[in-house]
């Protein structure tokens, strides 16, 4: 999956970006449910390009930068060289950051989030209970993933093997909890529109990972039923993300609220 991305890196903004309100309201989101502050230490988990954390940093103005950590350099060079202000790349894996084989700036960290790559994740619970142990305390850890089930105007074939290798949210609710976060669930939904013909040649650079599962022939072939199913110039479909979200207890806090 490494070599997906070193390959796609270069037009990875131009294929993945469905719009220009699109960047700017996921970011917002991801701010909104961290409850991020400017004296925060954050990270961005599987932060690609930066798209992301580069829109929270322009409006929160950090004190201390982001981390923007992927485990391809290839797309954390699209970031700048240098990086603007307020981010910071860091080419190691979420494996890498929870099992602490990578030495971080700060010691720990007051928020962070992983951004439709959980999926990615082999053994997703060992690798949220290490995230998590790098939290402060008070720390929170937002998990962003599309649903079990998405309304893509893609072919049959991709939106079958998408509901073949997606997680179930309500199981990564389930790790939080168990690596000690107060975790829960909620939906954030936004209306796409795209052009049909840009949306056909992003699938074609095969923009979601999932698609690189796909040959060449098997992506034509997909490529011309979604001609056929989607006469329309401009697509029009939601974007569904499942927003999950653990908060560890202060220090020295305790449930219950007993004396």
């Amino acid at each position: 999956m490494r070599g997906h991305y070193e390959e796609l890196a270069a037009e990875y903004d131009e294929h993945w970006v469905y719009g220009p309100d699109y960047i700017p309201w996921v970011a917002a989101r991801i701010a909104d449910s961290l409850r991020l502050s400017a004296t925060d230490r954050i990270a961005d988990i599987g932060s690609g390009t930066g798209l992301f954390a580069s829109e929270v940093a322009k409006s929160l103005q950090p004190r201390q930068p982001i981390l923007c950590v992927d485990p391809s350099a290839a797309m954390l060079r699209e970031i700048g060289t240098p990086p603007p202000p307020g981010l910071t790349p860091v080419v190691a894996s979420a494996e890498d950051i929870a099992e602490g084989r990578v030495d971080l700036p700060y010691e720990q960290l007051d928020a962070m989030w992983l951004k439709e790559a959980v999926h990615h994740l082999p053994d997703s619970a060992r690798t949220l209970r290490g995230l998590t142990a790098r939290l402060a305390p008070g720390g929170r850890l937002l998990v962003v993933m599309l649903p079990a089930t998405i309304q893509y105007p893609l072919f049959e074939a991709a939106l079958t093997r998408f509901e073949e290798l997606q997680p179930d949210p309500a199981d990564i609710v389930g790790h939080l909890r168990a690596a000690g976060l107060d975790a829960g669930l909620t939906h954030v939904e936004h209306e796409l529109r795209i052009d049909r013909d840009k949306y056909l040649g992003m699938v074609r650079a095969r923009y979601m990972s999932l698609l690189s599962t796909f040959s060449d022939s098997e992506i034509e072939k997909g490529i011309e039923e979604m001609r056929a199913a989607h006469p329309e110039p401009v697509l029009v479909f939601p974007d569904r993300f499942a927003f999950i979200r653990g908060e560890l207890e202060e220090a020295g806090e305790r449930r219950g609220g007993g004396e």
